[in-house]
């Protein structure tokens, strides 16, 4: 494993409950701003595996952007179970939520 991938894992385990970070954000601290989109490759494939909260990751722009169904609707209600407001265009409010 990386040291780039072992903080990501560090860093997402590390979210608080009932607080969010952006894809961007956790690439920038674990030491690369430009990774969001490797950021996300390492949730997809590791978020089982070190049980990681990966619902709590989002865009930049505070939205729930998984593609697939299923797992949208179980992000979004995971969220909401920790009392984060999502609303029905899948947006969080970053400035309330945001850690």
């Amino acid at each position: 494993m990386t040291p780039f991938t072992e903080k990501v894992i560090n860093i997402i385990r590390d979210i608080p409950e009932g607080k969010v970070m952006t894809y961007g954000q956790v690439a920038r601290l674990a030491g690369n701003p430009r990774a969001a989109r490797q950021v996300s490759r390492i949730l997809h494939s590791m978020s089982k595996k070190y049980h990681l909260p990966w619902h709590r990751v989002i865009n930049a722009k505070g939205h729930v952007v998984i593609k697939e169904d299923d797992a949208y609707h179980a992000q979004i209600l995971n969220l909401q179970m920790e009392g984060i407001d999502v609303d029905h265009r899948g947006k969080i409010n970053l400035e309330k939520y945001q850690a």
